[in-house]
């Protein structure tokens, strides 16, 4: 009883303590490098060369890993976060991990000389920039405890990861239903397919931490 009054008084304490928002513009900002990146990469579609958008891209994943290393040093030092530190930590890995697979889908297309993406690429870059605004605006929510808005905005990115999936499947199933198309050229599409549709899971992986918090906080 005395270790459970104990605890209590701590828990009272800390509460009384002022929390650390930093933490909140760290991963906001994480979310909107995200969007960046995903608006860089849509960039090829628009005439930008490949050269130019691996540049672009990978500037955002470096800023990305910056904030990734001052949010654990922030962690580190910071007594009272404004959620559990461990989820603060875990939704900075799956914001990095989305820009991330950005950067991977940019390189796959400067390693193996695509010119041009074809139209499930272009299909599935708009559907991820789209995601990640929806992501970068939906991280703002969990400072104003705005819990329904991160709910639906969960559902609209659940429909767009759809709408992804839907595109990919059709590209890869015709792919393999071109008889006369080259194995090299199967095979490039085919990863950079992959690189895109895994940004979009990611994506929703996010989403779906998010509304974790939100039931777990609300």
């Amino acid at each position: 009883m005395i270790r459970c009054a104990t605890v209590g008084l701590q828990d009272f304490f800390r509460s009384l303590l002022p929390k650390e928002e930093k933490l909140f513009d760290l991963l906001e900002q994480q979310a909107g490098i995200a969007h960046e990146a995903a608006q860089a990469l849509a960039s090829f579609k628009d005439g930008a060369t490949v050269g130019e958008v691996g540049k672009r891209v990978q500037a955002q994943e470096h800023a990305g890993d910056k904030l990734v290393h001052e949010i654990e040093e922030c962690l580190a030092k910071t007594y009272v976060t404004p959620i559990d530190r461990e989820d603060i930590h875990s939704l900075s890995v799956q914001l990095d991990d989305v820009t991330d697979l950005i950067n991977q889908a940019a390189r796959a297309c400067e390693l193996t000389g695509v010119e041009r993406p074809n139209s499930a690429m272009t299909e599935m870059m708009v559907v991820l920039v789209k995601c990640t605004a929806e992501l970068m605006q939906a991280l703002p929510m969990l400072r104003k405890r705005d819990y329904p808005g991160i709910f639906a905005a969960k559902a609209r990115v659940r429909t767009l990861e759809k709408e992804g999936d839907r595109v990919h499947r059709s590209a890869i199933s015709e792919l393999f239903r071109t008889p006369e198309i080259d194995a090299k050229v199967l095979l490039r599409e085919r990863e950079i397919l992959e690189d895109l549709e895994n940004a979009l899971d990611h994506c929703e992986r996010v989403a779906d931490s998010l509304a974790t918090l939100a039931v777990k906080h609300g």
